[in-house]
């Protein structure tokens, strides 16, 4: 890692160029603000008149929207006087508080966040202020890069300081600094890049919401460095052709991402202004060895895989313990995921949504495949898988998949193992469950559990032995897990734009002493309806049979 001292030198004094901001805006969402209602991350809190800076935060997370300043956006999509005036007096405000300490404001994901909004709407509070109010918004600029960097030469680490870099970056672009200084943190921004963003294109943390959110900031930073004649560092320009392919490894039919790792409700909008990005459109990736992820693709259906061991340290503050679990869509209808993450709930349905339980996998004795702990005020990852296996082949019976994992090797002498194929056709999907134990013991509770996407409508046979899931598309599924009591229960999707909504989970519970290996098939009954009603998939019953091995 490079080192790196903070740069308390002459402050800038000329604000050069605005990098262009390319998350969405709401024009309409600048009249709230002038009215005093702030609405972020789900919560909204009314101001009557006052200062949003003095006001209680409803929830952290709308605290961290209010000092990240993204608001901006909004605020200039209104293109009128009204809302660049209302801009320029909240951020004269939040500039007059200089010595307040407030400890959201200051966190370094927060504040490059801030950075990076104030230089890219600059022109929105510039157009029109007076040149005392420009003196003060260059200075106030100049010295939160100077505080960053000092984060910088400090502990900060894992998405904070890669975020830390790209917000100096953009500032050693956009105001009159020395071109020493830029290059110094150009280099060191390519170092993290390197480290953070593995070969395949994933990132440490196995998050794919923080993909997103990388390279909706260096895509605008590539574009900044070419406004200025100046050449993108490699690594930036290495990154970002690394990380579009990955990205489309999770993508289903839909165009939602995979919910693995802290990934929750995928922004379409976002998606669709990455995608104009994406010059290569290549495949997806197919087997991501560094990021630990699979993914088979036939006919219609589609499987991701979790394949990789969790994160560790500072990467672990948002990792879950799914590992083998697995989402399966057929068309635009996702019918198996896992039930995500949101930080608009309480940070116990958070926790909640973390352990293995949530996922699309086997628990055994109602334990996590992974620990988490209390670690410099975060709950990260603490223990888990350590040795996990994964490999895919084709072949003319479609596409298998086989992983294990020892997350349960410690604590319960378990190793889980996972077999997959997905038909040629796509039709079926057929599955076994393996435990392997390390001693002989009496007995060892486990379930396997498939949580459906809320647009699945799930019944079960009165003898419980197979469910009809039916999709919102018309087609219908049969799930079967023979010789082997179903049962259907409550679960939860927390990936939803309108928040959490109620879904279901298929449950089979078994001992896995007594029956170490568990089958189980998903198959096609009926392909979507035409207008005459569901047809009979005649591929889906003859490929009934087909099992993994």
């Amino acid at each position: 890692m490079r080192r790196l001292l903070p740069f308390r030198r002459k402050a800038a004094t000329r604000l050069l160029f605005a990098p262009h901001d390319l998350r969405t805006a709401d024009p309409t969402a600048a009249a709230d603000i002038y009215s005093g209602y702030y609405a972020f991350a789900g919560r909204t809190l009314s101001t009557h008149g006052d200062s949003p800076f003095d006001a209680e935060p409803p929830s952290e997370a709308w605290a961290e929207a209010l000092y990240g300043f993204g608001w901006l956006r909004h605020l200039r999509a209104a293109e009128t006087a009204l809302a660049r005036a209302n801009a320029r007096a909240l951020v004269e405000d939040f500039m007059a508080r200089r010595r307040e300490r407030n400890l959201i404001a200051r966190r370094p994901l927060v504040a490059s966040r801030r950075l990076i909004a104030l230089l890219s709407h600059s022109p929105l509070l510039l157009e029109g202020a007076d040149h005392a109010f420009y003196e003060r918004f260059v200075r106030h600029v100049s010295r939160l890069t100077d505080r960053l960097t000092l984060m910088l030469a400090g502990a900060v680490e894992g998405q904070a300081r890669l975020q830390c870099l790209i917000a100096v970056c953009f500032a050693t672009i956009c105001l009159d600094v020395p071109d020493s200084r830029r290059r110094r943190y150009e280099l060191a921004l390519s170092d993290e890049l390197d480290q953070q963003i593995l070969p395949d294109g994933g990132h440490l943390s196995r998050n794919p919401r923080l993909l997103i959110d990388v390279l909706l900031d260096l895509l605008p930073l590539r574009e900044t460095f070419a406004a200025r004649g100046l050449e993108p560092p490699r690594g930036v320009i290495l990154a970002v052709e690394r990380m579009m392919p990955h990205l489309r490894l999770f993508r289903h039919g839909d165009g939602a991402l995979a919910l693995f790792n802290g990934m929750g409700t995928t922004p379409p909008d976002l998606m669709a202004t990455l995608a104009a990005y994406d010059d290569a459109r290549a495949r997806p990736v197919e087997q991501a060895i560094y990021s630990g992820y699979s993914r088979l693709s036939c006919g219609r259906s589609v499987v991701i895989v979790d394949a990789g061991a969790p994160p560790r340290g500072a990467y672990s503050v948002e990792a879950h313990a799914g590992c083998l679990s697995f989402e399966f869509s057929s068309g635009a209808c996702r019918i198996l995921v896992n039930c995500g993450a949101s930080r608009l709930g309480p940070p116990e349905l958070r926790e909640a949504t973390r352990t293995t339980a949530a996922h699309s996998t086997v628990t055994l004795d109602d334990r996590s495949s992974a620990v988490f702990g209390l670690v410099l005020g975060e709950r990260r990852i603490v223990s888990g898988p350590t040795d996990v296996r994964a490999a895919r082949q084709e072949n003319e019976a479609g596409q298998e998949w086989v992983g294990s994992h020892d997350g349960y090797r410690r604590s319960l002498g378990a190793v889980h193992t996972r077999r997959l194929l997905l038909a040629r056709d796509g039709a079926s999907l057929s599955g076994e469950d393996e435990i392997t134990l390390a001693q002989p013991r009496a007995s060892l509770p486990a379930t396997l559990r498939f949580h459906l996407h809320p647009g699945v409508k799930p019944e079960l046979d009165p003898e419980g032995s197979s469910a009809r899931l039916a999709l919102a598309n018309g087609e219908i599924w049969l799930f079967e897990a023979p010789g082997m009591p179903i049962s259907l229960e409550e679960s939860l999707f927390l990936a939803s734009a309108d928040g959490r909504r109620r879904s279901d989970q298929l449950v089979v519970e078994f001992d896995a002493v007594a029956q170490h290996q568990l089958h189980w098939r998903f198959r096609r009954l009926a392909l979507p309806s035409r207008g005459t009603g569901p047809q009979t998939s005649a591929a889906g019953e003859a490929d009934g049979d087909a099992t993994a091995h």
